[in-house]
């Protein structure tokens, strides 16, 4: 090897460095696709997550609470059986964590086993963050799951 001055280690380090920012721009970003907000109203729903704090405590505090299952047939989301659900509204919204154009947000009553069902067919394969929300003699409880769908 010829000799090796501090002008050859300038040169070394500047083509790492210019390697190293290249990759940077090439790389890193295919791992930021569909990176988007969750909501688009972030700010109002922010002003009001006191209610979902509050929501959240009731639920968990409940002596039974729904629970999720999932089959060939869909997600089926149960309420205790002795639960009577005259006079309670279930909504849930699955959010999907990579593209907000599969997320799903219903409305539904209780059918007469205390449950409900979410077609597979409008599933896709993913992860999805189940939020079950209902109202009971006009008060709220909230219960989130993370839901992997095969």
């Amino acid at each position: 090897m010829k000799n090796f001055s501090w002008g050859h280690g300038v040169v070394i380090a500047l083509f790492a460095f210019i390697a190293f920012i290249l990759s940077m721009l090439f790389l890193f970003p295919n791992g930021q696709k569909n990176s988007e907000m969750v909501t688009d109203n972030y700010y109002e729903e922010e002003l009001q997550y006191q209610d979902v704090i509050d929501a959240k405590k009731r639920a968990d505090n409940l002596q039974e609470k729904p629970v999720y299952s999932q089959n060939v047939n869909g997600i089926l989301v149960s309420f205790p059986k002795d639960y009577n659900n005259s006079n309670t509204t279930v909504k849930f919204v699955l959010n999907r964590t990579d593209d907000q154009n599969l997320d799903i947000k219903k409305s539904e009553q209780l059918d007469a086993h205390q449950s409900i069902l979410i077609p597979a067919k409008v599933l896709k394969q993913g992860n999805y963050t189940l939020r079950l929300m209902w109202t009971k003699d006009k008060t709220d409880y909230r219960m989130d799951y993370d839901v992997i769908w095969k």
